[in-house]
């Protein structure tokens, strides 16, 4: 059975019209920021949107240096990490920080927000810690880590949370 010429046309112009659409979706996606969509529900403590949707396109390099900041802390090397910080105001906070990850070691993070102030970038974890006390068990907590833009490099410069 054979195809007519005006059914191999359609059948070209929508496969066309499929992969221009694709590309053109592609397109507007690299013209986007970070987060596409932020949901109309808020967390009534924290402020935070219920859940964001992020562009799958963005670019990930905050999330990279903030990602190994955290693995960082997780696997023990806290001291070593903040030790930049103990030149500055922040000498107390960075061995509060330790200690206290030291006490409620963190287990697993996932990204919930993204807030874009240029030269900063602050990121909004939900974690997942084991209580402290050589109590058994976890509880999860919101924390934050603000990032830098300083030669080019994304750098760690606070970290924010609650024990």
């Amino acid at each position: 059975m054979g195809f007519t010429r005006t059914q191999l046309a359609i059948a070209a112009a929508a496969g066309a019209l499929l992969v221009f659409g694709f590309l053109g979706y592609i397109w507007w996606l690299s013209n986007q920021g970070p987060v596409l969509a932020r949901s109309e529900d808020h967390d009534s403590l924290t402020g935070l949107p219920v859940s964001i949707r992020m562009n799958p396109l963005r670019d990930r390099t905050i999330e990279h240096s903030a990602n190994k900041f955290l693995r960082e802390l997780r696997d023990g090397h806290c001291d070593e990490l903040l030790s930049v910080w103990e030149h500055d105001y922040r000498k107390k906070y960075a061995h509060f920080i330790c200690n206290s990850e030291k006490q409620h070691a963190l287990i697993s993070w996932e990204l919930v927000e993204w807030e874009s102030t240029p030269p900063l970038t602050i990121l909004h974890y939900r974690g997942k810690r084991q209580y402290g006390g050589g109590q058994p068990g976890t509880y999860q907590e919101l924390f934050t880590v603000t990032t830098e833009n300083k030669d080019g490099q994304w750098l760690v410069t606070k970290y924010d949370a609650m024990y």
